[in-house]
C-alpha cells in the first residue's frame, strides 16, 4: 500500500460497508477521510450518514443533493437515445456511477485530497464505472478499491473488524441480508444471495418499488407527457423540473406494477450475473419519447439512431459516460432532437403502458399522404410502378442466374 497518501475522499453511504472501509483507510493509510454522500432520489435519510461519519472523528463531511443534476444532465441526455443494454436494461445503476465519481473528484480538487475511494467489490462493474470515469477527470488521481486490497472477503470477518474498531452495528446488521440493492431515483437494482439462482423465481419481497401487477388497480389510469427538444418537461399539463417528474412517473408506474425486469446480464468484467430492476417512471418515459420520436424523426434519422443504440448503451453500462466517443455519439443524439417536442397520452394498467396519442407542432405525419380516401394528389400512385421496379432489378437479375444455375 502507497503511503503517500494524506488525504482521500471516500464515496459514503453510512451503511455498514462503508463506515468499515471509512475505518480501514484511517487504520491502514493513517491518512484525513472525507465523506461524500450523494442523494440521488434512493428514498434514504441521509441525517444518519453525517452521524455515523461524525461518530467516526470525520471533520470534512460532504451531503449533496443530486436529484435534479442526475435527472437533466445523465438521465435526461441518456434517454434521449432510448438507451437499452441488451435490449432490456435502462441502466439504471451504471448511469448514477459518473456523477458520483465526478463529485468525488471535484471534492478531492476543493479539499486538496490525493486521492478517492469507493466501496464497489472486485467482481463487479461499480470499480470500472467509478475510476474509468474518476481518471477521464482527473488523470493523475489516486483510487483506492479496499476490496481489492483487504482480505475482509466475509460477512463474518466485516462484523469482526467492526466490533474490534467500535462501529456500530444494527442489530438487523448481525444477520446476512438476503439480497443486495442499489436505488436511486430511475431504478432499484436487486441482486446477490437468494437471487443468484436465475432458475428460481424472485421473491415478491424482492420488489420494493412497485406492486405486483396482478394487484394493480383494475381501472385503468391516463397520463400525458410533454416533451420539448426530445426532454420531458410536463406532466398532464403541469410544467415540472426534471427530478419532479421522474418522481411523479414513479408514483405512476409504481401503483400500477411497471418497470419490473428480471435479467441474466453480460457484465464487462466478463461474468454473467442475475438482476432484479424496478425502472417504473423509466419505462413510462422511454414509451412516451418513442411515441413523440414517431411522429417527429425523419425514418432515416430514426433508424440511424436505432442503429447506433446499442453502442452507446454498452458504453455507458462499460463505464465511458466520459469518453470521447459517447460525446460524439451524444452530439448525434442530440442534433436529432431539435423537433421532438409535443405530447404523448398513455395508458397504465396491471404492469403495461401503451401509447394512446400523441400530438406534435412538428409532425411529419402527414394524413392526407396516407389517407385510403381520396387524398389532394401528392402522391400518385403510378409512381410506385417504377419504384418497384427499379427496386426488384437486381432481385430479377438474382433469381435469374439461380435458375440457370439449378
Amino acid at each position: 500500500m502507497s503511503k503517500d497518501i494524506n488525504k482521500v475522499v471516500l464515496a459514503y453511504s453510512g451503511g455498514l460497508d462503508t463506515s468499515i472501509i471509512l475505518k480501514w483507510l484511517q487504520n491502514e493509510y493513517q491518512c484525513e477521510v472525507v465523506t461524500f454522500t450523494a442523494d440521488l432520489g434512493q428514498g434514504e435519510e441521509l441525517e444518519p450518514a453525517r452521524q455515523k461519519a461524525e461518530l467516526l472523528g470525520i471533520k470534512e463531511i460532504h451531503i449533496e443533493d443530486l436529484r435534479e443534476e442526475f435527472v437533466r444532465d445523465f438521465v435526461f441526455p441518456m434517454f434521449r437515445a432510448n438507451a437499452l443494454y441488451e435490449g432490456v436494461y435502462l441502466l439504471g445503476t451504471s448511469i448514477a456511477r459518473p456523477l458520483i465519481s465526478k463529485r468525488l473528484v471535484e471534492i478531492a480538487a476543493k479539499t486538496g485530497a490525493d486521492a478517492i475511494s469507493h466501496g464497489a467489490t472486485g467482481k463487479g462493474n461499480d470499480q470500472v464505472r467509478f475510476e474509468l470515469a474518476a481518471y477521464a477527470l482527473n488523470p493523475g488521481i489516486k483510487v483506492i478499491a479496499p476490496w481489492r486490497e483487504w482480505d475482509l472477503q466475509s460477512r463474518t470477518k466485516l462484523l469482526e473488524y467492526a466490533e474490534l474498531n467500535q462501529i456500530p452495528v444494527p442489530k438487523d446488521k448481525q444477520g446476512e441480508a438476503p439480497f443486495s440493492v442499489d436505488a436511486n431515483l430511475l431504478h432499484t437494482s436487486s441482486e446477490g444471495k437468494v437471487l443468484e439462482d436465475p432458475g428460481v423465481e424472485a421473491p415478491e419481497y424482492v420488489y420494493q418499488r412497485t406492486v405486483n401487477p396482478e394487484n394493480a388497480p383494475d381501472m385503468a389510469e391516463l397520463v400525458t407527457i410533454g416533451f420539448e427538444g426530445g426532454d420531458a418537461v410536463s406532466i398532464n399539463g403541469e410544467n415540472l423540473s426534471p427530478a419532479t417528474i421522474l418522481t411523479r412517473l414513479n408514483d405512476f408506474g409504481g401503483r400500477h406494477g411497471i418497470g419490473r425486469l428480471d435479467l441474466v446480464e453480460n457484465r464487462f468484467v466478463g461474468m454473467k450475473s442475475r438482476g432484479v430492476y424496478e425502472t417504473p417512471g423509466g419505462t413510462i418515459l422511454l414509451c412516451a419519447h418513442r411515441a413523440i420520436e414517431s411522429l417527429t424523426l425523419d425514418r432515416g434519422a430514426a433508424h440511424l439512431k436505432d442503429e447506433i443504440m446499442p453502442r452507446y448503451a454498452e458504453l455507458i453500462y462499460n463505464g465511458f459516460w466520459f469518453s470521447p466517443e459517447r460525446e460524439m455519439l451524444q452530439a448525434l443524439i442530440d442534433a436529432s432532437q431539435t423537433h421532438v417536442s409535443g405530447e404523448v397520452v398513455l395508458r397504465l394498467y396491471k404492469g403495461s403502458v401503451s401509447v394512446v396519442a400523441r400530438t406534435s407542432p412538428n409532425s411529419l405525419y402527414s394524413e392526407d399522404l396516407v389517407t385510403f380516401e381520396e387524398g389532394s394528389g401528392a402522391y400518385d400512385h403510378h409512381d410506385a410502378e417504377g419504384f418497384i421496379r427499379l427496386n426488384a432489378l437486381r432481385l430479377k437479375t438474382w433469381g435469374v442466374r439461380n435458375r440457370r444455375s439449378s
